[in-house]
């Protein structure tokens, strides 16, 4: 590295960051909450407010063919594999003003202050603007990262988007980018060109608020398998004229399924599985339903997280034998039906132990949610994660994170950045 500043004296630009955030919330705000919507104006808006202050700090600029913004940093030895810093610059309907684009804006804070010390890192740093994280506009995850690596099917090009309609195909097009990157699964990045990819993140649950940390190490990226369209198949009945034994309730049972599934988490959390399992769909048909009715029909969703996919399909395989043995004694049938899974992604150790000797109060947890980082960890990128405290969770319009969290996190990828493990 050279320069003429000692690492230890480089701070993040605080103020770029805070006139970032200000700006962002100011411009795409709509009513109580932020609506940066995937490859519509909202998330357009944020990109070129991003583009034009990399150029301002004099950093490179680009866009690939599906539109994620790389803002590079050049380095000493321009051969040499680059980091990324990088996060998602859109936002679920009326989310907050910190999911996704706290990491961008820690990226440019980091090379800001790195540019104005005079320090010149061994390799670029390009700092990255990654399109259409959220499956919120058109139910394809990741479509920016995985579409920068062809990893995408295809046939999401088909894909509707849930308020307009125009497919994925014909608002890229509409946008001016190439969707026949996608339909030739074209590698627009290559991984092994590729150091590391850092992303920052403010956490998206209540444990950093609880603990009174600002900011921690993200050990891994729960994957996800859920059973999207489970259904429960009882007999409609009068309530006061059928006794327990003739009843053939789908109520019951299906909540004596979840019951049993909760026992069983309790049970692996216990032995020290990280998991969580969710239902957060539950109904009856409000067409049959009734007060003095039996419910003869549930439809419900099963949703399993873990950082192992081990655990995963061992809560898959749960429910469905207790689904077998439950309908058998409730006198009904489920239909699972097929999982939709999301994979698991562990964070690199090397990095994680590195980050963990930056924060001042150390403390290591695992991330529920899914991020970009999942991608590049899942092609063998080294690939780190840093989440910021925030309050009251995320994807609604309260999320609040204080720019001094944002520091702690920031500084510590900054660090990172100059005392690269090489």
């Amino acid at each position: 590295m050279s320069g003429v500043a000692k690492s230890a004296d480089v701070r993040p630009d605080l103020d770029l960051a805070t006139s970032l955030f200000a700006t962002l919330g100011r411009i795409t705000r709509q009513g109580r909450g932020i609506v940066r919507d995937s490859y519509g104006a909202g998330e357009q808006a944020a990109h070129d407010l991003m583009r034009s202050t990399a150029q301002a700090i004099g950093l490179e600029v680009s866009i690939d063919a599906i539109g994620n913004l790389s803002m590079t940093l050049p380095g000493s030895d321009r051969r040499a594999k680059h980091i990324i810093v990088g996060s998602h610059l859109d936002s679920v309907p009326q989310g907050g003003n910190y999911d996704g684009a706290a990491g961008v804006v820690a990226g440019l804070a980091a090379v800001s202050a790195l540019k104005t010390a005079g320090l010149r890192l061994p390799f670029d740093v390009a700092v990255m603007g990654i399109r259409a994280e959220e499956s919120a506009w058109f139910d394809v995850p990741y479509i920016g990262s995985g579409g920068a690596f062809g990893l995408l099917d295809p046939a999401c090009l088909g894909v509707a988007r849930s308020d307009n309609g125009r497919t994925l195909d014909a608002t890229l097009r509409e946008r001016g980018f190439d969707p026949q990157a996608i339909r030739e699964r074209r590698r627009l990045h290559d991984p092994a060109c590729i150091r590391a990819y850092l992303e920052l993140h403010i956490e998206q649950g209540p444990t950093l608020v609880a603990r009174g940390l600002p900011a921690a190490v993200v050990a891994g990226v729960r994957g996800c398998s859920r059973f999207r369209n489970a259904r429960c198949t009882g007999r409609y009945a009068h309530s006061g004229a059928v006794d327990r034994p003739y009843r053939s309730d789908a109520v019951a049972a299906t909540v004596a399924l979840l019951h049993h599934l909760e026992s069983v988490w309790l049970r692996q959390e216990a032995a020290g599985a990280d998991l969580v399992v969710t239902s957060g769909e539950l109904y009856t048909d409000p067409a049959m339903h009734g007060p003095s009715k039996i419910a003869g029909e549930t439809r419900f969703v099963i949703d399993v997280r873990s950082t192992s996919e081990a655990t995963m399909n061992l809560m898959a395989a749960e429910a469905r034998e207790a689904a077998e043995r439950i309908g058998r004694e409730y006198r009904v049938r489920f239909d699972l039906g097929g999982t939709a899974d999301s994979p698991a992604a562990e964070m690199d150790q090397r990095l994680r132990r590195k980050l963990m000797t930056l924060l001042e109060q150390p403390f290591e947890m695992p991330s529920g949610a899914g991020h970009d980082a999942v991608v590049f960890a899942r092609l063998g990128v080294p690939t780190a994660m840093i989440f910021v405290r925030n309050e009251h969770g995320s994807h609604n319009p309260e999320e609040a994170m204080a720019i001094g969290d944002f520091a702690v996190g920031t500084q510590a990828l900054l660090q990172l950045l100059m005392d690269f493990p090489l």
